[in-house]
């Protein structure tokens, strides 16, 4: 009988030296997956900042997560939008990229690709249902970064897809007191053609008008002058 028990303690032992020497090799193993994944993942954000589409598309087919960020939580989607690489975006895109992802500071690709006026990316991403009332850490939305930065083409698509042309932003400005404080004439003029009021005033009492006379934009001032015979 004892030598039967100490038969059975050492089957049992070796039981549970055998289930521990699993255990550590399966979290060996899941950690090289993950070490191996994680170093994909950063080859991926360096292609990506490279504009290298070759190199990216590779990685993402080797394992590389399509939504993998950098320290500013830029993703390789944003980064295409920023460098203007429509091939690698359209291949994000297909390949499942969230086009509501943001970075840090919460700018989406839609903001991004506002900001850059490509007017293609930005109509691909609503058309994958990207959120066009987005706002980033500042309260900007797509539309106060295209009007603000003189991106006439992305205007007039946000405003094809529902965005009112006296819409409210962050301190009450509308988006063509965004375009008259920062100089885009043809982008004020294609507002004010669009709906746009010129009498409206911001959260300072101030209209498009004043702002623009206030920032030295003499032509956008005469245009909207035009608008405000009163100098509102």
């Amino acid at each position: 009988m004892a030598e039967m028990t100490v038969l059975q303690e050492g089957s049992v032992v070796r039981k549970i030296k055998l289930s521990i020497a699993f255990a550590m090799a399966l979290f060996c193993l899941a950690a090289v997956a993950e070490e191996s994944g994680f170093e994909l993942n950063r080859q991926a954000l360096i292609a990506a900042r490279a504009g290298n589409f070759a190199s990216l598309q590779r990685l993402v087919e080797q394992g590389a997560a399509v939504n993998s960020r950098n320290r500013f939580g830029d993703t390789l989607l944003l980064m295409s939008i920023k460098s203007g690489q429509m091939d690698m975006f359209r291949y994000l895109i297909d390949h499942g990229a969230d086009v509501n992802l943001a970075n840090v500071s919460k700018v989406t690709p839609l903001m991004a690709a506002a900001f850059v006026g490509n007017k293609d990316m930005a109509n691909m991403l609503l058309d994958r249902n990207a959120n066009i009332t987005a706002q980033d850490h500042l309260h900007k939305t797509a539309m106060v970064y295209a009007a603000g930065n003189g991106k006439t083409g992305v205007v007039d698509l946000l405003l094809s897809k529902g965005v009112m042309p006296n819409e409210r932003y962050d301190n009450e400005l509308t988006a063509l007191m965004w375009a008259a404080g920062n100089g885009h004439l043809d982008t004020v003029r294609f507002l004010l053609d669009h709906g746009a009021d010129a009498r409206l005033l911001d959260n300072r009492g101030k209209s498009a008008l004043q702002i623009a006379t206030e920032s030295r934009q003499p032509d956008i001032a005469a245009l909207l002058q035009q608008q405000t015979p009163r100098g509102k």
